[in-house]
């Protein structure tokens, strides 16, 4: 065996005729092997030179914390682990991709995010501000942040209550951005990890931490720091997905197709249980049941004790508390009454403001018949007392003659209609007036009269009927007979339909369009219904649910104070009826429904 190294050398540096004959059969042999090995393989090369020509898939690069543990950091033996971990795994599997993991600092990720130098963040909780920068997939878990602090802490109950306060938070994360947003920025201590917060709050450096719960409770556990607990567990709650960079919708398509795989086949169950789920198969033997019922047991009689020894001091604390709070419920009634005060104001206030609006055309129309009584009554009350007779005896001698400018034979005809022109037009003076003293005036009755809704709707259409006649020239109304009577204030129901017309009659574009009012009984639900129509520009449907907001008005422009309906649906609701308002595009209505009010019957 040592000898053959020899020969072979020797076999490469003398001629062939030199070589023994076993020498030269060992060469032929090992030729001929060499040859028919070379047969053999070559019905191969093909398809070897084939699969090395092929196209291998592309490994999608993930990138994540590495130290946000359960759902993603680096384990002890430097390997990604954790939920996220596992679940870009199983995703990858069923998806047929081929994924590298790149754990490291959060705020480099997402920068390497942005740079390309990643093609997915495996753990990111979605914001609006977030999704201008980055494409979310579906949601596969949620993250709820908590506050926590030391055990001899000053209590706080929000995120409100930690203005003024040094808190830690994790650099780039999304409590970073939304503590941000919330004006916190100030008194803010920036980590690297969420692990960095902790220890910061723990050494007394600074107050308060804002981590994730589980991460937070798990790095308490692992890093005992023993001092720390959770002191308010919800502040916020965030939905928490795969991300990539803005426009990649293919690669994010493959994580939520395989996302839904995972779910459907029970896969992501056992993972999210894995790491997030709560479990506990660790059988209890009694010698802990007993160690930790002494642990309850004692300072449970310790602290009776305790109270029996406090119980007077307790009862004192809630005398005095007693008093504070029988202090404070006369304070809330008189705020209650002040504010009851100043929207009896508020309503008087507004009324005035809808009636300075109908002065100028009330004014108007009492001018119009006042005019034809002043020119009118002394001519035809002279004419019909003094020269009735007189005239009637000179036409049937002489004929027919002039008087006051016309024929006598026509002037006689025209006298009774003059004088009921002239009685029309003083009913109306007295109607339009009266009407209008009736809604000026200030309400002091108790609201519980009972009142004719068709009536109340003839005043307050008497009342507008100016503002009526230069808005359209297609007003129609219809007064359904027998109506059953309603109870509350007609003074206050006037003012409801007054505003109602009124905005109906500034959406109206040009005169052409008609405004329709109908009232009518519904048996059904026994109540009386108005509903008021107009073929205005309509209402934008997301100002609906708004227009009876307090100061809310779409005609600033136009003087509006967004008072009117306000407190046309504050009469309403006193009055136990409903205000609803219905809009297409192609008008508005309005319906006013009202419970309807029976007499009652003596057994």
């Amino acid at each position: 065996m040592e000898r053959r190294p020899l020969r072979t050398s020797r076999m490469h540096t003398g001629p062939a005729q030199l070589l023994p004959w076993q020498g030269r059969g060992r060469l032929l042999l090992a030729f001929f092997t060499l040859f028919a090995l070379c047969l053999l393989a070559a019905p191969s090369a093909p398809l070897a030179a084939g699969a090395a020509g092929a196209v291998q898939p592309r490994t999608v690069v993930v990138g994540g914390d590495r130290d946000y543990p359960p759902y993603e950091f680096i384990d002890r033996s430097g390997q990604p682990a954790g939920y996220n971990v596992d679940l870009t795994r199983a995703i990858a599997e069923v998806m047929g991709m081929k994924v590298e993991f790149r754990l490291g600092n959060w705020s480099q990720m997402r920068d390497a995010l942005q740079s390309g130098r990643v093609d997915v963040l495996q753990g990111m909780s979605y914001s609006t501000e977030r999704a201008g920068e980055v494409d979310f997939s579906v949601p596969h878990a949620v993250v709820n942040h908590a506050i926590f602090g030391r055990k001899d802490n000053p209590s706080v109950n929000s995120l409100e209550e930690l203005k003024g306060k040094t808190v830690a938070v994790h650099r780039g994360g999304i409590m970073h951005d939304y503590l941000i947003k919330q004006g916190l920025g100030g008194r803010l201590t920036l980590t690297d990890t969420p692990a960095d917060a902790l220890r910061l709050v723990a050494s007394g450096k600074v107050e308060y931490a804002v981590v994730a719960i589980v991460p937070g409770m798990y790095m308490i556990r692992e890093l005992k720091l023993s001092n720390l607990v959770p002191v308010v567990r919800n502040v916020a709650t965030q939905r928490y997905c795969y991300a990539v960079d803005k426009g990649n919708v293919e690669l994010l398509s493959r994580f939520n197709e395989g996302l839904a795989i995972l779910k459907k086949t029970g896969q992501y169950d056992a993972i999210h249980n894995k790491w997030l789920g709560v479990v506990d198969t660790t059988p209890i033997d009694w010698w802990t049941i007993v160690k930790y019922a002494a642990v309850v047991v004692v300072p449970l009689f310790l602290l009776l004790s305790i109270f029996a020894l406090w119980s007077r001091t307790l009862h004192r604390q809630v005398a005095l508390r007693t008093a504070d709070l029988t202090r404070e419920i006369a304070e809330r009634r008189q705020v209650e009454e002040e504010l009851r005060l100043n929207q009896q104001q508020l309503v008087q206030a507004d009324k005035m403001a809808a009636l300075g609006v109908l002065v100028s055309g009330v004014a108007h129309e009492i001018n119009n018949p006042t005019g034809i009584i002043l020119l009118e009554a002394p001519i035809l009350k002279r004419f019909h007392t003094d020269a009735t007779k007189i005239l009637e005896r000179y036409y049937e001698e002489n004929g027919d003659f002039t008087c006051g400018g016309l024929p006598y034979s026509r002037m006689r005809q025209e006298v009774p209609k003059s004088l009921a022109k002239i009685q029309d037009a003083g009913k109306r003076i007295k109607r339009i007036v009266d009407d209008l003293k009736d809604f000026a005036r200030q309400d002091t009755t108790s609201g519980n009269d009972v009142i004719d809704l068709n009536t109340a709707a003839q005043a307050a259409v008497r009342l507008v009927e100016p503002t009526i006649r230069k808005a359209t020239r297609n007003f129609s109304v219809g007064y359904r007979k027998g109506l059953p009577r309603v109870r509350g204030s007609r003074q206050r129901i006037e003012q409801v339909l007054v505003n109602l017309i009124l905005n109906a009659c500034q959406a109206l574009p040009d005169p052409e369009r008609g405004i329709e009012l109908v009232t009518w009984h519904d048996v059904f639900r026994d109540s009386v219904v108005l509903r008021l129509r107009d073929e205005g520009t309509g209402i934008a449907p997301e100002h609906l649910s708004r227009l009876t907001d307090p100061f809310f008005t779409t005609k600033q422009d136009q003087g509006g104070t967004g008072l009117g309906l306000s407190v046309s649906a504050g009469i309403v609701k006193e009055h136990g009826g409903t205000l609803e308002f219905q809009s297409d595009g192609s008008g508005t209505t309005v319906t006013l429904t009202l419970p309807a009010h029976h007499k009652e019957v003596d057994a």
